[in-house]
């Protein structure tokens, strides 16, 4: 069992491997698996600072924290997840909760990151994470977004079309717009051409297209960044990763047939990476292979979060190989 979060891995991943100082606003129920939570995030670094405590009656009736459950498959058998999410201190979120003020002004926040599973959890926090992106754009921070797609979270609250209508609107406060292939095509309505039903064709001429419909649509991304992958079986897939930038499309080296031991996570640990080379002043090439290499490493390794270092990072970069160091 790990602590995680699509927004949540991100902010670890920027100070667990990369060293930076990072925050997690949310909300949990006041119990022992609040508390276990809790406990977990400080292994991980992240302040808590701005985490809200909500009374618990005892059985979860009006308030719960949230569970997200894994089957990570192997070979033929795709990971399968479970969202138990509902009802829970976070999706109870509403505008007027949080002092975004002391949080982007008083407090210096350089970069903001919040996404689409945020989003699909309550129709308060779709309107939380706009508040929270207009604050962060009158104080001057960097908004990135990952628009994270999970069709099991807006099933029941109008589906793809639902997810359209909520992208839709907060993308125009985003200047990091991130996600992949899927993501791109569900929440916001961009068909990436020619890459197949399981997206297994992906060609980057069809990802330039996209960006392109992408940067036309919302003149205020300064970058579109996205993960490819080929998922020949569960274990093992073929990873890759792309970066638009002031006119220009950036492409990570792509690692054939790596072989996955954990996939979920690997996704937030390319944008931590990429975020943390931006955040650096490194060049779109450094940073997008640095999120490719990142986001490779935390697949190797059981849970959501990273368990890597950013010398090990680096060396990923360079191509450095799995022989034994010791």
């Amino acid at each position: 069992m790990w602590e995680g979060g699509g927004e949540y891995n991100v902010a670890r991943g920027l100070k667990r491997c990369f060293g930076l100082d990072t925050a997690i606003v949310t909300a949990f129920a006041d119990n022992p698996v609040g508390r276990l939570v809790q406990d977990l995030i400080y292994q991980g670094g992240v302040d808590q600072s701005y985490v809200r405590w909500v009374g618990y009656d005892g059985i979860g009736r009006t308030v719960r924290n949230g569970l997200n459950f894994t089957e990570r498959g192997f070979g033929i058998r795709g990971a399968v997840g479970c969202s138990d999410r509902g009802h829970t201190a976070a999706s109870q979120l509403k505008p007027g909760d949080i002092d975004w003020k002391s949080v982007f002004g008083r407090d210096g926040t350089r970069w903001f990151h919040t996404g689409g599973i945020f989003a699909a959890l309550s129709e308060s926090t779709a309107a939380v994470a706009e508040e929270a992106m207009q604050a962060a754009k009158r104080h001057g921070v960097i908004v990135s977004y990952d628009l994270n797609y999970r069709e099991s979270l807006w099933q029941g609250i109008g589906g793809q079309q639902r997810a359209q209508e909520v992208n839709r609107a907060l993308a125009k406060y985003v200047d990091v717009m991130l996600g992949n292939e899927e993501d791109f095509t569900a929440c916001l309505g961009f068909e990436v051409e020619n890459v197949g039903e399981g997206f297994d064709n992906l060609q980057i001429e069809s990802f330039q297209d996209m960006i392109d419909i992408s940067i036309a649509m919302y003149p205020n991304f300064a970058v579109v960044a996205t993960t490819m992958r080929n998922a020949k079986t569960a274990s093992r897939n073929d990873w890759g990763a792309l970066c638009y930038h002031d006119g220009k499309l950036y492409q990570a080296r792509m690692r054939q047939d790596l072989d996955i031991y954990d996939r979920v996570g690997g996704g937030d640990s390319f944008a931590s990476g990429l975020i943390y080379g931006f955040l650096m002043g490194k060049d779109p090439q450094w940073s997008v292979e640095c999120g490719a290499a990142h986001g490779a490493l935390a697949m190797t390794t059981p849970g959501d979060t990273t368990m890597a270092t950013l010398s090990e990072v680096e060396k990923a970069m360079k191509g450095g190989g799995a022989r034994v160091a010791r």
